[in-house]
């Protein structure tokens, strides 16, 4: 292979690489997706380092609602309040100033606070506060304190003498009364604080390598703190540490870029008809990011909704176009890149073996869209095996099972059947061709096949014969079965334009008599670019195409060229109008549909079906093909070449097995017959 035929390659296995590592969840993006009072539905978390165990919601609130039923808040007395307002009253140094302020300071000696906190106090919200004197705090009762207005009330109502309640009137006490028990909201505060934090202080430490929670557990709201905290550290550390961010990013380029490296190295291997094939390796890389990115979506959108991403279609649509052992090798690239993102890799990956090998193994012969059904019931069957086997191996008990695992893992088989349209999209896509599709085209009622059934019926004998022997062929060689059938059944359908110009449609009249031979071998040449007309008309898929194409190759139309020679002066002609336009065979498939054409054409004008007479035109046909160098760009083996002749050997000594003459009573009456029963 030529370096830039490796380096095209090499760069569609790195565009897929860079293309799943762009969408890869980061760390920094990695969060869980759990409520209070449900399941865990992650593996068991444990601690990558120590975190802190902060009180749960429940113990906040909690000590919120006992803070506000319990505080007991801090006041501080001015004692210098009562002589201010004394030294406010009219005439303050007269008898009656003095007597009025006596009564405000035996008033003043049990405490006036402000209106809100007498509001308090009356609902019985606060019996008790705290007085701040000198950094010392004492606690008393509120049940003597008062307010300005209470202790304006009293007063109007205790003073009895006239003229002290004159005076009392006209001092207009009711706006010189202030509060001299006063709230220290900074103290209270910071008292306040103090006791919500020895509340909810921390209840101690996760160590490192502890379990956070195990998987399966109902989430608590301690548990749900936890998480929290383990979120927000983990955020801190991502955002703090930028060379470890840059690390990770290095290490899942390298850990997709060498599963994706060692998929390449196995189809250089193991899979040359993909690694040589660009559109198939195209294909193969494609349906691993495709269904990533898809798995990537769904667990982003929906918790732990990478279970519900039909995977299984990726090997059905690589066993369908290719292999089932590629299938496997693809999806287990595929499982390995999406474990990367799960929280539980073990789980993830024995669950898509299983249900992978269920896949492959049921359908080792797809021959019907109806097998798709039942593959989605044997993947649901695998996964919910392998999903109860692993709950009882980890966990010992089927209480860690969850509804939602069973659901998710059901939708998922159930989507599997769409294999069916990603099949019709790959083949319209890519030009593949799946069995089914081979199937429906090999059926004789088709409409191409029914017209030449009966616009040609020795060329569709003649097809269906090829068909059959080279079928027989290709199934003991291992090549593609169902392809050589339906490819032999199509291609002679180029001489439904001139039908009486071939032997096995003629009767009796050969109208190449008046032709001269290079007008007779043009006829007959064209038959391959007419096929290739009718076939595009038709929409037949492009690897039909190909055994139009070549199953004459690039060799001659010999009894022409034959014939122009022996009428040509010197012997010698041309040999450009009498060769067939070509290509060779490039496949073991059109290799053994030309060599079955050869032999079954050639095996009609056998005089004896000895088998040494069907050896030797066995022998001679294909050793001549190869002799002229018409196999060459195909991948057969000697060891092919031999087990086909081998196979054409036995089919042909099968249909023209010797007959058996049946011995007849010969009576008076009754003559004797000349042949058996049904033409034996």
């Amino acid at each position: 292979m030529k370096i830039s035929g490796l380096f095209r390659r090499i760069l569609i296995a790195l565009a897929a690489t860079v293309v799943i590592v762009w969408f890869y969840p980061h760390p920094e993006s990695n969060r869980f997706v759990y409520q209070e009072g449900r399941p865990w539905n992650y593996a068991k978390l444990i601690a990558p380092f120590d975190i802190p165990v902060h009180a749960d919601s429940a113990t906040i609130l909690a000590a919120r609602d006992t803070l506000a039923a319990r505080f007991v808040p801090i006041y501080e007395v001015n004692q210098l309040i009562i002589d201010t307002i004394v030294s406010r009253l009219p005439e303050p140094q007269s008898q009656l100033a003095r007597r009025l302020g006596a009564e405000l300071r035996r008033v003043y000696a049990s405490g006036v606070v402000d209106i809100s906190t007498k509001d308090q106090i009356s609902s019985g919200s606060l019996p008790h506060i705290r007085i701040l004197e000198k950094n010392v705090l004492s606690e008393m009762s509120t049940s003597g304190l008062t307010s300005p207005r209470d202790a304006y009330l009293y007063l109007d109502s205790t003073i009895r003498d006239t003229a002290l309640h004159q005076y009392f009137a006209r001092a207009g006490l009711q706006n010189l009364l202030l509060p001299n028990y006063t709230r220290n909201e900074t103290e209270s505060r910071r008292h306040y604080e103090y006791d919500y934090l020895t509340l909810t202080a921390d209840r101690g430490i996760i160590l490192q390598g502890q379990t956070i929670i195990d998987k399966g557990a109902i989430i608590t709201g301690q548990d749900f703190t936890n998480l929290r905290t383990y979120e927000e550290l983990m955020a801190e550390r991502h955002t703090s540490e930028q060379q470890s961010v840059l690390l990770r990013w290095l290490g899942q380029l390298l850990y997709v870029a060498l599963i994706l490296s060692t998929l390449l190295l196995y189809f250089y291997f193991f899979v040359p008809e993909i690694f040589n094939n660009i559109r198939a390796l195209v294909f193969s890389y494609l349906l691993v990011t495709v269904f990533f990115l898809a798995a990537v979506g769904l667990n982003y959108f929906v918790s732990t909704g990478i279970y519900m991403a039909p995977m299984m279609i990726v090997p059905i649509l690589m066993l369908v176009f290719f292999d089932g052992r590629t299938a496997l090798f693809v999806l287990g690239a595929l499982t390995l890149i999406c474990a990367g993102v799960t929280a539980f890799a073990l789980e993830f990956i024995f669950l898509q073996f299983c249900a992978g090998c269920a896949a492959v193994y049921s359908l080792r012969e797809l021959s019907r869209r109806a097998q798709l059904l039942r593959t989605s019931l044997l993947v649901a069957i695998a996964y919910m095996g392998a999903y109860i086997a692993l709950e009882l191996l980890m966990n010992g008990s089927v209480e860690g099972m969850t509804k939602t695992m069973f659901i998710f893992l059901a939708i998922n088989a159930a989507l599997t059947s769409m294999a069916y349209v990603f099949m019709f999209l790959v083949e319209r896509i890519f030009g593949f061709i799946s069995v089914v599709t081979l199937v429906e085209l090999a059926d004789i009622n088709n409409p191409l096949l029914l017209r030449l059934s009966n616009e040609c019926p020795g060329t569709f004998q003649h097809s269906i014969a090829v068909s059959n022997l080279a079928s027989d062929a290709a199934s003991r060689i291992g090549a593609n079965l169902q392809l050589v059938r339906a490819g032999a059944l199509y291609h002679d359908i180029g001489k439904l334009n001139n039908p009486a110009f071939f032997t096995e449609n003629q009767h009796g009249v050969n109208p190449h008599d008046a032709l001269p031979p290079e007008r007779s071998a043009s006829i007959v040449i064209a038959h391959v670019t007419d096929g290739l007309k009718l076939a595009e008309k038709a929409s037949l898929p492009e690897v039909i195409r190909s055994f139009i194409s070549e199953h004459h190759g690039a060799g001659m139309a010999k009894y022409f060229y034959i014939t122009a020679c022996s009428k040509s002066p010197d012997g010698k002609v041309d040999k450009a109008p009498f060769t067939y336009p070509g290509p060779n065979p490039r496949s073991r498939e059109t290799s053994v549909l030309m060599m079955a054409d050869g032999v079954e054409a050639a095996s009609r004008s056998l005089k004896e079906h000895t088998r040494e007479a069907i050896t030797d035109l066995v022998n001679k046909i294909i050793d001549s093909q190869i002799a002229d160098g018409l196999h060459n760009e195909s991948t057969l083996s000697f060891r092919d070449v031999a087990v086909i002749k081998e196979a054409f050997i036995k089919r042909l000594m099968t249909i023209y097995h010797s007959r058996i003459a049946y011995p007849t009573a010969k009576t008076a009456e009754t003559p004797a017959a000349d042949s058996g029963p049904d033409g034996q």
